[in-house]
């Protein structure tokens, strides 16, 4: 398939840079092996199977997750990894509405009262998000839900297995794919505790995007942020088929403006994400994000948080572009 770039001058020139350096990248992460593999051996129970998520069940699905992360803890402890028996731990002592400690993990986790919330924020990871790394995802869930105030919600939705930085499903857009169902079953999930007239935002960070992007058509949420977002696999903010606002941040430290902005098929699957999010091309809602890296846009202070705080609020108008 031929390369598709973001528009602009450059042509032939830098779609044939583009196409090098996705090869390069996809051919350096097949031969580096990918970080953290080990703790995909750490044994662990099957999910529990809880009830449905309502107002009236909420605090019994946290009930029974807790658990799970509890049991899961005592199996990493068994088994030998204090590491995840430790993470394990930790979550058995949060609102989870849902945990799966085997392999990297999947956890959702809910910041405040989701029943009682009339605006409530979806955080979506990128790459390299495990149990073993949730702290720092969760951390920039709490940051936002300092700034958003008590009737406000967040949720934390480590809900597939994101790719490794160095791995080649990181280039392609398979893992979102088969993640975008869940996000959707998250969302009605929320939908189903809060109530239909709560505000839902997804804040959608690096291959998070992606994931959003596959999830988006129909979805009923107010506003999809697209934060240092690689490209979705879209051509325009239009071509994701949703009633959602579409907003895009990138900081000036972000590592990933440097993400060549092409899609082209390269052994056997569509590698890159074309257009680039917060070019004019793609039609987004631009905002301001500071002078931060790739991993900053929820830093305290803040000018991505500030705008993101605004954006899950409502007060669009307040937004710096």
């Amino acid at each position: 398939m031929p390369a598709r770039g973001s528009g602009g001058g450059g042509g032939g020139r830098v779609g044939r840079l583009g196409r090098g350096v996705l090869a390069l990248v996809v051919a350096g992460a097949v031969a580096v092996p990918l970080g953290g593999a080990v703790g995909a051996r750490v044994p662990a129970p099957v999910p529990v199977v809880a009830a449905a998520p309502s107002a009236g069940t909420l605090d019994a699905v946290y009930d029974a997750h807790r658990a799970g992360a509890a049991e899961a803890a005592r199996m990493a402890d068994a088994y030998g990894d204090r590491r995840r028996a430790a993470a394990d731990r930790a979550l058995a002592r949060r609102q989870l509405l849902y945990f799966d400690g085997r392999g990297p993990g999947r956890v959702t986790e809910v910041l405040g009262d989701l029943a009682g919330a009339d605006r409530v924020a979806v955080l979506v990871p990128g790459s390299d998000t495990s149990i073993d790394t949730y702290g720092r995802f969760r951390a920039a869930a709490q940051a936002l839900h300092q700034r958003l105030g008590g009737r406000a919600a967040v949720v934390a939705w480590l809900g597939y297995e994101t790719p490794g930085t160095l791995s080649t499903a990181v280039a392609t857009t398979d893992r979102a794919e088969e993640a975008a169902p869940a996000l959707r079953t998250l969302v009605h999930d929320v939908r189903a505790v809060a109530g239909p007239r709560t505000r839902v935002s997804l804040l959608c960070h690096s291959y998070g995007s992606v994931v959003c992007a596959r999830a988006a058509a129909g979805l009923d949420v107010d506003d999809i942020a697209l934060l240092g977002s690689p490209g979705t696999g879209a051509d325009t903010a239009a071509g994701l088929r949703t009633r959602a606002r579409i907003w895009a941040a990138r900081a000036a430290g972000d590592w990933v403006q440097h993400v060549p902005h092409v899609s082209l098929g390269l052994f056997g699957t569509t590698v890159g994400f074309g257009t680039d999010p917060v070019s004019p091309a793609f039609g987004a809602r631009v905002f301001a994000a500071g002078d931060g890296g790739h991993s900053d846009y929820f830093a305290p202070g803040s000018p991505s948080l500030t705008n993101l705080t605004r954006i899950v609020l409502g007060e669009t108008q307040a937004v710096t572009p």
